[in-house]
C-alpha cells in the first residue's frame, strides 16, 4: 500500500464547464483546467523534492493531459506519466454526457441522495469502484510515494477508502478543482493551489 499519496482531480473539462456527466466518456480541458493542472504543480513545487514520487493518472485523456502539465510544471517528461486502469473515473452508465440539471428534473429528489451520480441506469456499482481501487492501494507493484491524478467520484471513494469512512461521511467529501489532497502517515491534509 502506498503510504505517501498526492490525490489530485484532473484540471475542468469542457464538460464540467457545461454541467454534464463524464464517467468514462471523455472531453478535454478547458483553458482554466489547464491552469488549474499547472497550479497543481507549482503547489506540489513547494510541498518539497518530489523525484521518488511516481507519476500515476487514469487513462482518460482529461487525467492523462492533467498529470502531463503536472508533469511538466515538475520538470519531468511527460511521457513519465504512468496510466492505471483501476483509477480511472467511476462509470456513470446511461447518465454519461447527459445535462445535470436535466437528470435532476427527470428524477425530483435525487439531488439530495449521496452519491446520486452513480445510481444511474447501468453505473458501475460502488462495490465494484472500491474492489478496483482497492486492487490498486494493495497491489505491491503500486508504488509507496505517488502523485496520483484521476477523477471526482473515484477521488471520494479512494479517500474515504484510506480513511475508513462510512458511506454518508464519504459522499459528504468535496470535489475540487483548486486544491488536492496529500495522504501519509494514515492522515490526510488539503493543500490549496
Amino acid at each position: 500500500m502506498p503510504t505517501d499519496i498526492f490525490l489530485l482531480r484532473h484540471g475542468q473539462t469542457e464538460f464540467n464547464a457545461q454541467r454534464r456527466l463524464q464517467g468514462h466518456c471523455d472531453s478535454p480541458l478547458t483553458l482554466l483546467g489547464r491552469e488549474q493542472a499547472r497550479a497543481y504543480g507549482q503547489a506540489l513545487k513547494r510541498c518539497g523534492d518530489l523525484d521518488d514520487y511516481a507519476l500515476i493518472a487514469s487513462p482518460l485523456g482529461r487525467a492523462m493531459e492533467t498529470a502531463a502539465i503536472v508533469a511538466q510544471t515538475l520538470g519531468r517528461d511527460p511521457e513519465s506519466v504512468i496510466p492505471d486502469q483501476r483509477v480511472k473515473e467511476a462509470g456513470l452508465g446511461e447518465w454519461e454526457q447527459e445535462h445535470i440539471p436535466d437528470i435532476h428534473s427527470s428524477w425530483p429528489g435525487l439531488e439530495a441522495i449521496p452519491g446520486w451520480y452513480i445510481k444511474g441506469p447501468g453505473a458501475e456499482p460502488l462495490s465494484a469502484l472500491r474492489e478496483r481501487l482497492l486492487h490498486w492501494l494493495e497491489d505491491p507493484a503500486t508504488p509507496q510515494k505517488v502523485i496520483l491524478v484521476s477523477h471526482g467520484v473515484t477521488g471520494v471513494v479512494l479517500r474515504g477508502l484510506l480513511q475508513n469512512l462510512g458511506d454518508d461521511e464519504m459522499w459528504r467529501q468535496d470535489k475540487p478543482q483548486d486544491a488536492f489532497y496529500y495522504f501519509s502517515q494514515s492522515r490526510l491534509h488539503r493543500i490549496s493551489c
